[in-house]
């Protein structure tokens, strides 16, 4: 069966278009206490991961050898804007341990915060490593391999003691021991989990489970920002949640959530890997189980045309608008 319509985009009277997908809730036991469509299939956990990606920094030491600040490690699980709070950062911390640009093996990317973008693009400035989102998550993996003594020319290499650390993390955490793996749009490993394994894990991360955890979400929690970006839908939510929710989108319409109040995990993909689909479906779950307001407005939002008139709405269909958690 075809997983349900979650979400719907409306103009005028009638639904014009449509994002199926499913979604898992689990607890820090790893009782699934929540599940709609297809949650066992595995599916790409993208940038969604790298909260976890994260772990080996704390857990290794690596964080506290080289003096790596809360911000820093924000960074490390963030998909950042290319902002200069994000750059000039990054470029920080790579100096701190020894390494430039030049050792990022993500390749370079155009800001998506529009106002840097145009910037650089008036003065013909060519966007850096340093603008790519997943800059910050790689200056982790080089800290990490600094402290370990590793090689920092190959450290996206799936056998590279970094990525081994982050495998490891994914299994002890998910309970799924053989991941699918691909190279991801920053050039590192991706795994790929069923939703209820990955929500297993995002419960676990929660539930402060492995000892990294606490200083990850409370990072994340702290500074949004650095995790997204200005006017970015998850540092909206991070923000609305007043600390009791810390979620990380992932591209091709996977979001992840932690409740550390609740000790509960969320993963949610949405089908056709709309990034609109997925940011109304995970505000939807987070109003359901009381972590934003309603009011907050995240859930939903206008169709404008070029006028900037309303002419329709992207809301949460019946689907996931009856659901009860």
């Amino acid at each position: 069966m075809p997983n349900p319509v979650l979400v719907e985009v409306t103009r005028g009277a009638l639904v014009e278009s449509v994002h199926r997908g499913a979604i898992a809730v689990a607890d820090v036991q790893g009782v699934i206490r929540f599940a709609l469509g297809d949650v066992e299939t595995p599916v790409y956990t993208r940038s969604s991961l790298k909260p976890i990606q994260a772990l080996p920094l704390v857990e290794s030491g690596a964080a506290e050898a080289f003096g790596v600040s809360d911000e820093e490690v924000a960074l490390a699980c963030a998909s950042h804007s290319g902002e200069a709070m994000h750059t000039e950062r990054v470029a920080a911390w790579l100096a701190r341990i020894g390494c430039s640009e030049a050792d990022l093996i993500c390749g370079p990317q155009i800001p998506r915060y529009e106002p840097t973008s145009q910037a650089m693009a008036a003065t013909q400035q060519k966007p850096s490593r340093l603008h790519n989102n997943c800059s910050g998550k790689h200056t982790g993996f080089l800290t990490v391999a600094k402290h370990l003594g590793a090689p920092i020319t190959d450290y996206v290499a799936i056998g590279h003691p970094v990525q081994q650390a982050v495998l490891t993390a994914v299994k002890r955490l998910s309970g799924f021991n053989d991941p699918a793996w691909g190279i991801d749009g920053c050039a590192a490993p991706n795994f790929a989990l069923p939703l209820a394994a990955f929500a297993r894990a995002l419960a676990r991360l929660a539930g402060t489970q492995t000892p990294g955890a606490a200083r990850i979400l409370h990072a994340m929690a702290a500074y949004p920002e650095l995790v997204a970006g200005t006017g970015r839908h998850g540092t909206a939510l991070m923000r609305a949640a007043k600390g009791k929710a810390v979620v990380k989108v992932g591209a091709e319409g996977v979001y992840a959530a932690m409740l550390p109040e609740l000790g509960l995990g969320v993963a949610l993909k949405i089908d056709d890997g709309a990034a609109r689909g997925a940011e109304t479906a995970i505000a939807v779950i987070l109003e359901k189980l009381k972590v934003i307001a309603v009011s907050a407005g995240l859930a939903s939002a206008p169709v404008v045309n070029t006028r900037g008139t309303i002419v329709g709405e992207r809301r949460a269909a019946e689907a996931l608008r009856g659901i009860e958690l």
